[in-house]
Order: structure tokens, then C-alpha cells, then sequence
């Protein structure tokens, strides 16, 4: 430990302190955000997740206000108060944080989280001869070992904490008693609630108790893991392998608060392009030009809306990046001409191994800058991915990925609309890279080990400003690796699910937290993607995605082909049915994530953000709320038609028939395999939009407001969907305020863009 604090000083709202053993830090970020850091690897750190800057608080002696911070010292521990937090630091450098007087705690300081002053009881259940078998044939066993990190935080359990938060892991909603790790993974095997890592490393925890909650963000990049309380239910713990502690405890009266504090720190998922909302169809072998073409034929000729398709790797020439296979797919242009004629958007796959290829343009250029990674001997290390033998390009490093990010300009002049990052955790086919391998971070060298969780961020980072730079337009960027801070640039989905009851289970936990941990734009692959779908599968997957941010269906070659069509008729309509679902809803959607960029609050949320002090929604899996005014219940069980559905406190209507439910129940509600049960809170006012085959078929002049019982007051917001003029007051702002009579007044807030011809009133009865 520490030892003893033997000297503190302040200085532009950092507390420097001295140790007998080591140095920390205290900075006051906000009110609600206070760092703590103990520096273990020097201050070369460059945090990848938080590109802000820290604005200085004011430092004063008395009670502090908004905006300021007082430091006392207190029967033995140094003081840090904001007008909404304090934090204690004792000896050893243990850090107590507590809900400062009068911001909700009703005349005392509440404390919401200590250190453990304990030891941790590690104990080990694997057996010496295995352990010695996995090391003699080279496996990296440290995963399975629980140790002392060089790297830790224990915190106290009070027991009645539940988790909420940490990106894409598997499992349930509520993450008390399980454990994690923070190393992107390409895991083939079926997912399943007992799998410790998948592509994402988000170490954002939200913390609910009965008096209070916050968060945690523990910003290290290196292989991390997370245990809540399953070691011991005395304490929770993070440890990471590498790197320094750094972390921030984040406040907020609600949870809202807290991820709206978390977003921004880490930034929020910027308002993307209207037909990004709509319908996208995936598949890995759509393998030539005409089945291309099918799909468009099918698509307009069965009247499905649609408008993206995505190209997974066959369309590249032998895999090689920022190619086009002429052979099978013809002229781009040509292709490209008919989609857009048929308003198709198209998005492309990209991997970021580069194919070993000496007259191969990327290999070239990036082996003559020295833009990829290298051993440690100096040499360009290679794997191997689909191109076969594969290097990789060093996104540590500005100047590669000013190269990356200029090379979608390729893309963007063939025509494609969108960039759809693959294999970045980075996946390889020969062993995961080793831990040595060299890479670059900003001004500095560093290695795999500390870059390999931050990789698939610095590859979106480099799409992204790509993109802008080459279109003028909001990039749709979509990846499947990332880190914490990532929603700045990209929208994510869950990766290789299977077409497996337990995935549409676990779906819906999946993007709450997803949503929870600051990523609005998330999504699942509809019908799943390993293994073959059946017709009731689709049609209760069609309705979950229906209603997540990013709604796309995409299913592996080998499989079923699983688009629309590809069953029988009533599988078709129910397909149909909620596709033009979504596409009604469209404004109501785009509403929300203009909300997102400027709360960082997500689209798809679980019950508990809004109703955390209803006990039974701590651990409600199989329902989400999109926004605050419309709830979901989904059929996730084969055969079931009938659904057990909680409504919260208040009224709710059923969106469809408009039949009233008391709130802070249960019911069963009939769900026939045609029918997703949705509901609508009181007093909402939903706008929708006609429904159209895709975005911009026709002009979005005239918006359907359906209003149901009770009032209520909604906010809608309008603009040309598709470059950053927005953020020059190019947009309107409508307010409407339902009476409760079935009366909707309207009032203009902003004006800067055209104006709808007409706005209907629809009063749901």
C-alpha cells in the first residue's frame, strides 16, 4: 500500500499527494466528476476514451457552489468537497466518496462508495497438472488465475448494489456476482452468459443502491478484470495487468444524470443520417452482382422497405482492403447507379489486415512510411486474416490514421454511403498477436498489450474524420471492436450472434447496457448470424429490431438465407409489418438521438434508468423503453403467445388498440406471433412519418402526431437529415403541449429550415 500521506499540494484543481510509498492525484473534473489517479507507468498516458479537456474548477474555503471546490483537512483525511460530491482520502491512499449535504441527502453526507480496507481472499480452482499442461504447450493462462493485480481497486459492498453498465458482455441486465475481463475478443463459439470478454472493453459501471448511484469509469487500456462480488460479497474489485490507476467516480441524483455526466467525459453519439434509421440487409455471401440485384428486385417488388445494403467481403478483390472485385460484381458505377436509382445506400466491409502483397498499392505504401506494426526486433510482424498472409497498420499513430482515413475516399468514389469496420480487435487467423508486438501511441512507442483494447477505436476514429473530410456528410461508421469513448465515432452491433433463443434473450440486456455505457447506436444481427434461423425465430427477432437503434439483419454463409421472403407468407407480412413499424416511427427515433447528442442519454434504455426505485424492474430483462413514452415487451420464448408484461408506475395505452393499464403491475397480454406488446405512456405525443420504401422516396412534408390520454409535452426536431448544417441553427424545433382533452398546442421554438405543409393530430381512444 501507500503508507502514510506525508504532503498535498493544489494547484488548477489537481490535489497532488505524497505517499511514504508512491504519489495520487485528485482532479475535480465537475461537480459530479472527481479523478482519481495513482501514476504506476510514468505520465505518458494518452487517454484514448476522454479527448476533452478539463476546464478548472475554482478553488475556494468555505461551502462550495456550482462550479467550485474546497480542500480541508479532517480528522486525519484530506477533504475534497463540490457542491454535489466529497471525496476522503486517507493513509494508504483509500478514497471515500460520498453525496455532499443538501444534493439529496437530506441534511448529511451519504456515502455511495469506499475502499475495502481488507485483503482480498483469492482463491484458485485450478488445478496445478492443468495449469502446468496449458503453460508447457504456451497458453496465456493469466485469465484463468485470480491474483493481486499489479493494478487494483477494491471496493466495499454494502449488498444491495446492483450493476448496470460494461459494454456488450454477455448475461443479464443486472451484472452483480459475475465477473469480466476487458480484452476484445473474436470468440466463435456460441456466446453465452458465462463468457468473460467479448469485442468491447467499456469499463463503465453504473452502481444502484437504496441511497444513491454512481459510476465508475476505469480508464486503462490494458487487459483488465472486473469482479462484482463473486469472489466475496464483502467487496468489488478491478484490476488491470498493466498500466496506472485511473479512474473517475461520477455523481448524478439519477442514473440519467450519471450517464449523462459519463458522456460527457467520454463523448456523446453524434446525430447520424435519417436513413441510417431505416432498414439494413446484411449478408456474408451476397456474392455477385446479381445477387445484388435480386435483392433490390425483391425488396421494392414485395413492397418492403428498405434502405441499405451491406457488402461483406467478397466484394473486395481476394480480400484486399479498399479493392473492388470487377469479376463478380461488374462496374461499380454501374451497380451503384441502378442502387441509387432504386434509393439503396451501400456500405462496405473493411478489416484492417492488409494483405502481404509487394505491387499490392496498401502493402506497398504502408511498408515504405513504416505504418504498420513491427516485432520488437524491428521487423513488420505478420498474421493472417482473410487476405491470408496479413499486416497491420499502427492507428496509434496520427499519421497512419490520417493515411486509413484518407484511403475512404476510395470507397466514397465508388459510391458506397457507408463504412462497416470488421476483424478490429484486432482478429487474427495464427494465435492473437503477441503481447510485444510494437505499435505506436500518439508521440511514444508502446506495445499490443496496451493497444489491443483501444484498436478498433483508433480505427473508427480514423473512418470517421475519414468520412467528413471526404463527404461533407454525417458518417455512418459501424464497428464491431471498441473502447470506452467510442460512440464519438461509430454505431456498434453485438457481433457473431447465433440463430439461438438464448440470443434474442440476451439481445435485449445486451444493448440496454450498451446504451447504459454511452453507445445510442447499437444493434444486434436480426434472426442471428451463425447457425439457421427458423420463421418464428425471424419474426419475433424482426420485432426486437424493429425498435433497437440500429436495425439491421445479417446472417453468415453457410446459413439459412434469412431475409424477408425466405420463409412462408405470414412470415413475410409479419416482416413487412414491422419493418413499415419503423419506418413510421422514424421521426420519433431521429428525435431521440438529437436528444442523445445533447443528454448522451440512450435510445434504448432498460426500465431501471427511469424507475429505479421500482424493485421489480432492477432485473427485468425481456422488456426496454424507447425513450421515455413508448415501452416493449417482446416474445423471446419459442412457441409463447402469451407475454408477462410490467407496466411502472402510472398509465400506459397499448400502442395499437389503445386499451388503458394501471402502471405498478403485472399483466398478460395476449401476443400472437403477429404482434409485438408496446405501449405508450400517458400523456405522449408520438410523431410518425407515411411510410415509404426508403428514406427520401418522397419528401417528409407532412407529420401524424398520435396522441393518447393525460398530459404531456414533446419536443420534435427537424432537419435535412444528412450533413452538419444542424449545428449552424439549420433545423426547427417544435414544442407540443397535449392538454389531456385530446388537444395538441403547437409552438415553434427554432426556425432555421423548411417547415412541414401540414401537422395531423391522431387521438388514440
Amino acid at each position: 500500500m501507500s503508507g502514510k500521506r506525508i504532503s498535498y499540494e493544489v494547484s488548477d484543481g489537481v490535489v497532488s499527494l505524497g505517499f511514504e510509498q508512491g504519489s495520487g492525484r485528485i482532479a475535480v473534473w465537475t461537480d459530479e466528476i472527481i479523478q482519481v489517479v495513482r501514476p504506476l507507468e510514468g505520465e505518458t498516458f494518452h487517454s484514448k476514451a476522454v479527448e476533452r479537456e478539463r476546464r478548472p474548477m475554482k478553488q475556494v474555503t468555505g461551502t462550495p457552489a456550482a462550479g467550485e471546490f474546497a480542500v480541508t483537512e479532517e480528522g486525519g483525511a484530506l477533504i475534497i468537497r463540490t457542491a454535489s460530491l466529497t471525496a476522503k482520502v486517507y493513509d494508504g491512499f483509500y478514497v471515500d466518496f460520498y453525496r455532499t449535504a443538501g444534493a439529496g441527502a437530506e441534511g448529511g453526507e451519504v456515502l455511495l462508495c469506499a475502499d475495502y480496507r481488507g485483503e482480498r481472499e483469492i482463491v484458485n480452482k485450478i488445478s496445478p497438472w492443468i495449469k502446468a499442461m496449458l503453460e508447457a504447450e504456451g497458453h496465456d493462462i493469466s485469465g484463468l488465475l485470480k491474483k493481486n493485480y499489479p493494478v487494483q481497486a477494491v471496493k466495499t459492498l454494502d449488498g444491495d448494489e446492483k450493476f448496470y453498465g460494461l459494454g456488450d458482455k454477455t448475461g443479464f441486465l443486472n451484472k452483480s456476482g459475475y465477473e469480466y475481463e476487458n480484452w476484445n475478443s473474436d470468440i466463435p463459439d456460441a456466446h453465452t452468459d458465462a463468457f468473460k470478454a467479448l469485442y468491447k472493453s467499456v469499463p463503465f459501471l453504473i452502481t444502484l443502491k437504496e441511497r444513491g448511484v454512481y459510476g465508475l469509469f476505469f480508464d486503462n487500456t490494458y487487459r483488465s478484470h472486473i469482479n462484482l462480488g463473486k469472489e466475496k460479497s464483502d467487496y468489488f474489485y478491478y484490476g488491470a495487468e498493466d498500466g496506472s490507476l485511473n479512474y473517475y467516480f461520477i455523481g448524478g441524483e439519477h442514473m440519467a444524470d450519471v450517464i449523462a455526466n459519463y458522456t460527457e467525459l467520454t463523448g456523446r453519439t453524434p446525430l447520424p443520417q435519417l436513413w441510417t434509421l431505416g432498414y439494413h440487409q446484411s449478408r456474408w455471401g451476397y456474392e455477385n452482382k446479381e445477387d445484388i440485384r435480386e435483392l433490390m428486385e425483391k425488396f421494392r417488388g414485395l413492397d418492403i422497405p428498405c434502405d441499405t445494403i451491406h457488402f461483406d467481403i467478397d466484394y473486395m478483390d481476394g480480400y484486399r482492403v479498399f479493392t473492388w472485385n470487377e469479376k463478380d460484381y461488374g462496374d461499380a458505377k454501374e451497380l451503384f447507379g441502378e442502387m441509387d436509382a432504386k434509393g439503396f445506400k451501400k456500405v462496405s466491409i473493411i478489416d484492417p489486415g492488409v494483405k502481404l502483397d509487394p505491387g499490392y498499392a496498401m502493402y506497398d505504401e504502408g511498408i515504405e512510411h513504416g505504418y504498420f506494426a513491427e516485432t520488437p526486433e524491428g521487423e513488420t510482424y505478420v498474421n493472417a486474416v482473410w487476405p491470408g498472409d496479413a499486416v497491420y497498420p499502427d492507428f496509434g499513430n496520427k499519421e497512419v490514421r490520417d493515411w486509413w482515413g484518407k484511403k475512404q475516399s476510395y470507397l466514397t468514389d465508388l459510391g458506397f454511403d457507408g463504412v462497416w469496420n470488421d476483424m478490429n480487435e484486432p482478429a487474427s487467423f495464427h494465435g492473437e498477436l503477441p503481447k510485444d508486438v510494437v505499435f505506436t501511441d500518439e508521440d511514444h512507442p508502446s506495445t499490443h498489450a496496451a493497444m489491443h483494447n483501444c484498436y478498433g477505436h483508433l480505427m473508427s476514429k480514423a473512418t470517421y474524420e475519414g468520412l467528413v473530410y471526404a463527404t461533407g456528410k454525417r458518417p455512418f461508421v459501424i464497428t464491431r471492436a471498441c473502447y470506452a469513448g467510442t460512440q464519438k465515432y461509430s454505431t456498434v452491433w453485438t457481433g457473431d450472434n447465433q440463430s439461438l433463443w438464448a440470443h434474442i434473450q440476451m439481445a435485449v440486456p445486451q444493448l440496454c447496457n450498451l446504451g447504459l455505457s454511452g453507445f445510442a447506436f447499437a444493434g444486434t444481427d436480426v434472426g442471428g448470424f451463425g447457425a439457421d434461423t427458423t420463421p418464428e425465430l425471424l419474426c419475433r427477432w424482426v420485432q426486437v429490431g424493429a425498435f433497437s437503434p440500429l436495425f439491421r439483419n445479417h446472417a453468415a454463409k453457410g446459413s439459412r438465407n434469412q431475409e424477408p421472403w425466405q420463409f412462408d407468407e405470414q412470415t413475410l407480412a409479419v416482416n413487412r409489418k414491422f419493418i413499415e413499424l419503423r419506418y413510421r416511427l422514424l421521426p420519433y427515433f431521429y428525435d431521440l438521438f438529437y436528444e442523445g447528442e445533447k443528454t448522451g442519454l440512450p435510445v434504448m434504455r432498460p426500465l431501471v434508468m427511469h424507475y429505479e426505485n421500482a424493485p421489480a424492474v432492477w432485473n427485468l430483462n425481456d422488456e426496454f423503453l424507447v425513450g421515455e413514452h413508448l415501452l416493449v415487451a417482446p416474445v423471446v420464448e419459442q412457441g409463447a403467445t402469451v407475454k408477462k408484461v410490467y407496466l411502472p408506475e402510472g398509465a400506459w395505452y397499448d400502442f395499437f388498440t389503445g386499451k388503458k393499464y394501471e402502471g405498478g403491475q403485472y399483466y398478460l397480454v395476449d401476443a400472437p406471433i403477429d404482434v409485438c406488446p408496446v405501449f405508450a405512456k400517458a400523456g405522449s405525443v408520438i410523431p410518425t412519418y407515411e411510410v415509404m420504401q426508403y428514406v427520401g422516396e418522397k419528401p417528409y412534408d407532412t407529420l401524424k402526431l398520435l396522441v393518447f390520454p393525460g398530459e404531456g409535452r414533446y419536443v420534435h426536431y427537424q432537419d435535412n437529415g444528412t450533413d452538419f448544417a444542424y449545428r449552424d441553427g439549420a433545423y426547427n424545433l417544435y414544442e407540443f403541449v397535449n392538454d389531456g382533452a385530446g388537444h395538441v398546442a403547437t409552438k415553434l421554438l427554432h426556425e432555421g429550415y423548411a417547415q412541414y405543409q401540414k401537422i395531423e393530430t391522431i387521438v388514440v381512444k
